[in-house]
C-alpha cells in the first residue's frame, strides 16, 4: 500500500503546478509510503507519490508511464493477478521496462479501457492522466479497501489517498464540516461514499470509475453484487459441493495474498474462526513457519487470549500480542482520530493501531486479516436478528417467536435481549416494514440517530435523512434479492467500506506504514458467496455455516463450533481515566465545543461529566457509549482539519522525478 496524490487545473489561467506543493503532498502522506517519492508533473498537472515498497523492490518506483509517455499513473495497492494479466498484455503486444503490478495497470487499461478494472483481482485506488487529452482517470477497488477523495475548487481538481494531502495542497481551500456528512455518521456509523464529512470533498465510490476529460466528467460503475435474482442464477449444488468450491476459492485467494509480495507476510489471529482459517491457509501456502498477531484486553469481557494462543499453538507460528487497557485506548485515541479523517463511535480502532504498531516494530509490512467474512457469510448478530423479526412479524402477537431473541448477543455481559419486556419493545419496532428495504438495519440505524440531541440546530438533520439517502440510492434489482441478501448488501455499502476497511482497518494499519490483505474480499471468494442459497450461509440462526463446515481440518474444534463474538473494545469509560483529562479540556472544554459549532455544548459536556462519574460503577449505555466516542472524536478532527490546517513536510529526498515543465527526468 501507499500514498497517492495529485492535481490537475482545468483553467489555462492557473498556471503549473508546483513542484513545493506536490512535495507538500507527499509529505503528508509519509506515514502510507515511507520508503521513497516519486513526483510527476506538465504545464497542467501533478502527481505525488509515497511508496511502501512490497512488490518489484528493485524497479516499481512511481510515477509510472506507457511507452510513448501519454499515460502516467500513481497507485496505492495491490493486483494479485498481475502475473496472469501480463502474460496475457505481452501476447497482445504489450513491452514492459518493470516487473510491478503498477505497469501492468498502464497496459491494461491502454488495452481494454474501464472494462481493464473489471479483469482485476486486488484492492486499489489510482489516477491514471493522459497529458495529450487532458484526461484523468480515478479507480476504486471493489469494496474500498483503499482510500481515494477528490475536491475541485477554483478551477482545480485535486485527489489523494487521504484528505489531509489535499488540504495540505491549498490554504486557500475551504475547511469546514459538512451537515450531510455528519448526520449519515451519527445514524449509520459512517458517512457513505461519495459523502464525506467535510464540504466540498468527495470520496470515490467503491467499484467505480471516473474520468475527468477536459469538458465532461463521466462516472462508470464496474462492480456489482452477483446476488441471484430473475436474471442471475445462484449456486445450484449441495452445501457439501458448496463447502468444497469456498475452501478452493479461499485457498488461492489466500495464496495469491501470501505469496505474491517481496516481503514477509504475516497474519492477524483474533481467536475467531474467520482470521484462524485464513492463517491455516496462508500458512499452508507458504508452507513454512510465519508469524501472527493478536490483540489482548485487560478487561476480560473483551478479551480472546485463550482462542488466540490454542490457534497459534495449532499452526505453530511466531505469535506476537498486545495487552490493551483502558488507558492506552485514551492515550493513542487523538492520534487514531488524526488517521480515520472522521469521527467514529466506537473505540474499536485504538485497540488495531496499537496492533499495527507491534506489527510494524517486528519489521512486517503486510498482514492477512479475515475482514470480510461476516459480511460475505451473513456473520453478524444483525443478520440473526433482523432473521428473526422478519419470523415474529409474520405473527406480531405471537407470545413465543419474539423469545428467539434470547439466542442473540450470548458474548454480551449486559446484553440487550436479558431484560425480555425492554427487548421485544425494542427489536418490535417497525414490524410492520417487514418487507421494506433496510428493515434489517431499522433498530441500529433508529437507535444510533438518537444521538442528534446532541447536535447544534445548524447540524441537526432530519432524522430520518440519511436512512432515505441510502435507500433511495439501492441498485434497480435489490428487490428481487432474498432478504438476507438485502441485508448483507445494505452492510456492505454503508458499513464495510467507510468504517471496517477503512477507519478499522486501512486508516489503522497505515498509521504505521502497514498493508492489510483481505483474502475473503477476493472477487472469486465474494461472487461464489453472493450466490449460495441463503441457507447456506445462515442455516436457521446458525451464522457462516458453509466456512464452519469447511473448515474441520484446518482449526481447532473449540474455534470452529465457537459462537460468534465480534470484535470490540471498551468504550467511553476508557476516557474517565486521567490519560484523557488533559487533552479532552483541549478539544472539548465548553469554548472548544462552541468554536466548532457541531454539538449543544451544555448537552455535549453533561454527557461527558455523566461519563466519569459513572465510571467507578462500570455502568453506561450504548447509546451514551456512543455519543461520547461521537462527541470527542468529532472535535479531535475538528481539531486537526479545520481549525488548524494539516501541512505536508516535503519528503528528505525524491527517488522519481519527471518534470516536464523544466525536462528535468531523474530516477536513481
Amino acid at each position: 500500500m501507499c500514498g497517492i496524490a495529485g492535481l490537475v487545473y482545468r483553467r489555462a489561467d492557473l498556471g503549473t503546478p508546483g513542484i513545493d506543493t506536490l512535495l507538500a503532498m507527499a509529505g503528508s502522506l509519509r506515514h502510507r509510503g515511507p520508503d521513497e517519492y516519486g513526483i510527476y508533473r506538465d504545464q497542467r498537472a501533478g502527481l505525488a507519490h509515497a511508496r511502501l515498497s512490497i512488490v518489484d523492490l528493485a524497479t516499481g518506483q512511481q510515477p509510472q508511464s506507457n511507452e510513448d509517455g501519454s499515460w502516467w499513473i500513481v497507485f496505492n495497492g495491490e493486483i494479485f493477478n498481475y502475473i496472469e494479466l501480463r502474460e496475457q498484455l505481452v501476447a497482445k503486444g504489450h513491452a514492459f521496462r518493470t516487473r510491478s503490478d503498477t505497469e501492468v495497470i498502464i497496459h491494461a487499461y491502454e488495452e481494454w479501457g474501464d472494462e481493464a478494472f473489471r479483469a482485476f483481482n486486488g484492492q486499489w485506488a489510482l489516477a491514471l492522466w493522459n497529458d495529450k487529452t487532458g484526461t484523468l482517470v480515478l479507480s476504486r477497488d471493489p469494496y474500498g479497501i483503499c482510500p481515494l477523495y477528490v475536491m475541485e475548487h477554483g478551477g482545480a481538481l485535486y485527489f489523494a489517498s487521504e484528505v489531509r494531502a489535499i488540504f495540505a495542497a491549498d490554504a486557500s481551500l475551504p475547511r469546514r464540516f459538512d451537515a450531510r456528512g455528519l448526520n449519515e455518521v451519527f445514524t449509520l456509523w459512517t458517512s457513505v461514499a461519495p459523502q464525506s464529512v467535510f464540504q466540498g470533498v468527495e470520496e470515490i465510490e467503491p467499484g467505480t470509475v471516473r474520468t475527468y476529460e477536459r469538458d465532461r466528467v463521466r462516472r462508470t460503475r464496474v462492480w456489482s453484487p452477483a446476488f441471484p435474482s430473475d436474471g442471475l442464477p445462484g449456486f445450484t449444488g449441495t452445501v457439501d459441493d458448496a463447502s468444497e468450491a469456498v475452501r478452493e476459492a479461499l485457498e488461492r485467494a489466500t495464496a495469491l495474498r501470501m505469496l505474491r509480495a517481496d516481503v514477509p507476510v504475516a497474519s492477524y489471529l483474533s481467536g475467531g474462526l474467520d482470521s484462524s482459517l485464513v492463517a491455516a491457509l496462508g500458512l499452508r501456502a507458504k508452507g513454512s513457519k510465519f508469524s501472527t498477531f493478536s490483540l489482548r484486553f485487560e478487561d476480560r469481557e473483551y478479551d480472546e487470549t485463550v482462542h488466540q494462543r490454542a490457534m497459534a499453538s495449532y499452526l505453530g507460528s511466531d505469535h506476537h500480542d498486545v495487552v490493551v487497557t483502558r488507558a492506552d485506548i485514551a492515550r493513542v485515541f487523538p492520534d487514531v482520530i488524526r488517521h480515520t479523517e472522521r469521527p467514529v463511535l466506537r473505540t474499536a480502532p485504538a485497540p488495531l493501531f496499537l496492533l499495527s504498531g507491534l506489527v510494524r516494530k517486528a519489521g512486517i509490512k503486510v498482514v492477512l486479516t479475515g475482514e470480510g467474512a461476516d459480511e460475505m457469510f451473513a456473520g453478524y448478530d444483525l443478520f440473526r436478528e433482523a432473521k428473526i423479526r422478519r419470523f415474529w412479524a409474520r405473527q406480531p402477537h405471537s407470545a413465543w417467536r419474539p423469545r428467539l431473541l434470547e439466542r442473540l448477543y450470548p458474548y454480551l455481559e449486559r446484553s440487550p435481549v436479558a431484560q425480555q419486556a425492554i427487548a421485544r419493545q425494542f427489536f418490535g419496532q417497525k414490524l410492520d416494514h417487514w418487507r421494506a428495504p433496510g428493515f434489517g438495519h431499522f433498530p441500529r440505524w433508529h437507535a444510533t440517530a438518537a444521538l442528534q440531541r446532541l447536535l447544534s440546530a445548524e447540524f441537526t438533520g432530519a432524522r430520518d435523512e440519511a436512512i432515505a439517502n441510502v435507500v433511495a440510492d439501492l441498485p434497480a434489482e435489490f428487490a428481487h434479492w432474498t432478504p438476507l441478501a438485502q441485508d448483507q448488501f445494505v452492510e456492505i455499502h454503508t458499513l464495510l467500506s467507510g468504517y471496517l476497511l477503512s477507519s478499522q482497518g486501512d486508516r489503522m494499519l497505515m498509521g504505521h506504514s502497514v498493508e492489510g490483505r483481505f483474502p475473503f474480499l477476493d472477487p472469486d471468494v465474494a461472487r461464489l458467496a453472493d450466490g449460495l442459497p441463503p441457507s447456506y450461509k445462515l442455516r436457521v440462526l446458525d451464522e457462516k455455516h458453509v466456512l464452519k463446515r469447511l473448515a474441520r481440518d484446518l482449526v481447532p474444534e473449540s474455534i470452529r463450533l465457537r459462537s460468534k463474538q465480534p470484535y470490540r473494545a471498551p468504550d467511553a469509560l476508557s476516557f474517565a481515566s486521567p490519560a484523557a483529562s488533559e487533552w479532552i479540556e483541549d478539544v472539548a472544554s465548553e469554548r472548544a465545543l462552541a468554536d466548532a459549532g457541531v454539538f449543544a455544548p451544555g448537552a455535549a459536556r453533561r454527557l461527558i461529566e455523566k461519563c466519569r462519574a459513572q465510571a467507578a460503577a462500570g455502568q453506561f449505555s450504548n447509546t451514551d457509549n456512543m455519543g461520547v466516542v461521537g462527541v470527542l472524536s468529532t472535535q479531535l478532527v475538528h481539531h486537526d482539519f479545520i481549525a488548524r490546517r494539516p501541512t505536508g513536510t516535503p519528503p528528505p529526498s525524491v527517488r522519481t522525478m519527471f518534470d516536464r515543465v523544466t525536462t528535468t527526468i531523474s530516477s536513481s
